[in-house]
């Protein structure tokens, strides 16, 4: 076995144990089996649930057993923990369509065919559903002191408020606690990770283990991806930074990384990447001696970019670099692509039916999108070599747009001088050619 304990405590992982004493013999006495559990809340993974899914990997990787566990009961009801209000209640079709995604996510990150130590992807509603409500009271509620659930900070923040705590979100520990004791009997799960704000919920798990089947359960929890200033990493001024491309973009992703703050990304260098302590060391070294070369930013987006994204995510990652950073000519993006890439840019459509019959001038063009004042200055614009067709220089002063122009299914770049950019939007698109 790897010393999995070892690898986790130079990165900076662990928060806090249950048994710190007899953790790390454990863990390398043999296979263990460990879980970690994700909240349905919306159809993809976001950069927060990377770090618990990275240490799922990271324990596959030292010889273990990964469970990885999509709240379908739980996310009816919502974590309160570190929730100053009560969550919205999803309907039971947005649950599924949001599990279906997180699934798929997942799947790429754990590897599901590595015999003794493939991963498990379980919803806990395939077992709650078995239960009446009094029989879930009968069975696991008794086994479950009042008082001992009054003692955790997730109960106690929200009951010192004044948003109060719902008898749902009080109830929301008991299953997940009982989670811990399923997955015990069914897959002899002896632990379980989460991020810090989870360590209420871990340990009532543990307890109820040692309640209802006398057997000493494990308790890890590693620290909350937050910068050093100690905002939560992950989040920009127009959202979350998701990890589907749907969500967030490949180049969206891939530059979130590369502006990530000097304080910040030795940090996510240890905590989301498998790079090595010697490639980190020479990374935080290098980092000293020249920043401005920004090798760690660039290093923490490819890895992983190629992680989330894979090598052709990275590949479209870069391309988009280059366009917009070094003027490359644009090309095989998607209209989504595009729209993301060039997301601060003035935009407008033109809507003409036949806008491609000779009539549609590209002087017309920079002045809508306000990149010269007029059209006679867009004329002298392209005369003297400062204008841009996706980023191909245009000379000829009458140039008119044709369907061969798109580089979406319905957009069109334009650029003045060497910053200056604008999307044209082509509509409607039925009436091409």
């Amino acid at each position: 076995m790897n010393d999995i304990f070892s690898e986790l405590q130079w990165r900076g992982l662990i928060h806090q144990t249950t048994a710190d004493d007899k953790l790390q013999d454990w863990l390398n006495a043999g296979s263990r089996t460990v879980y970690a559990g994700f909240d349905p809340t919306a159809d993809s993974l976001h950069v927060g649930s990377l770090l618990p899914l990275m240490m799922l990997r990271r324990f596959q990787t030292a010889g273990h057993r990964p469970i990885a566990i999509v709240g379908g009961a739980t996310g009816m009801i919502g974590d309160p923990s570190g929730k100053s209000a009560e969550r919205n209640l999803l309907s039971e079709d947005q649950l599924n369509a949001n599990i279906a995604g997180i699934e798929a996510q997942m799947r790429e990150i754990l590897d599901f065919e590595s015999g003794d130590t493939s991963a498990v992807l379980v919803n806990n509603n395939d077992w709650m559903k078995e239960f009446s409500y009094t029989t879930f009271l009968r069975d696991v509620g008794k086994n479950f002191p009042v008082s001992v659930m009054l003692t955790k900070d997730s109960v106690k923040s929200r009951l010192g408020g004044d948003a109060g705590l719902s008898y749902t979100e009080f109830s929301y520990m008991l299953l997940q606690a009982y989670d811990f004791v399923h997955l015990n009997q069914q897959y002899d799960c002896e632990l379980q990770i989460g991020g810090s704000d989870q360590w209420g919920n871990v340990t009532a798990g543990i307890d109820l283990g040692r309640r209802m089947l006398s057997k000493q359960l494990y308790g890890m929890t590693c620290p909350l991806l937050t910068k050093s200033d100690g905002a939560k990493m992950g989040k920009t001024e127009s959202g979350a930074i998701w990890l589907s491309p749907d969500r967030t973009s490949p180049y969206e992703f891939y530059q979130y990384w590369v502006r990530v703050d000097d304080n910040d990304v030795g940090m996510c260098l240890r905590f989301l990447t498998e790079l090595s302590r010697e490639e980190i060391q020479t990374l935080d070294a290098a980092r000293a001696e020249a920043p401005h070369q920004r090798a760690s930013q660039k290093q923490l987006a490819e890895s992983l970019t190629r992680l989330i994204h894979g090598q052709a995510g990275l590949d479209k990652a870069h391309r988009a670099t280059e366009v917009l950073h070094q003027g490359a000519e644009i090309s095989d993006f998607s209209d989504a692509d595009l729209k993301q890439i060039f997301s601060d840019v003035p935009n407008f459509e033109y809507d003409a039916p036949n806008w491609n019959d000779g009539t549609f001038y590209l002087s017309d063009a920079l002045a809508k999108a306000g990149l010269c004042k007029s059209v006679s200055e867009g004329k002298r614009l392209i005369k003297q070599g400062g204008a841009y067709v996706n980023n191909v220089k245009i000379t000829e002063q009458n140039y008119s747009f044709d369907e061969k122009d798109l580089v979406g299914e319905s957009v069109i770049v334009i650029r003045s001088g060497k910053k200056k950019y604008a999307i044209v939007n082509i509509k409607p698109l039925n009436a091409l050619g």
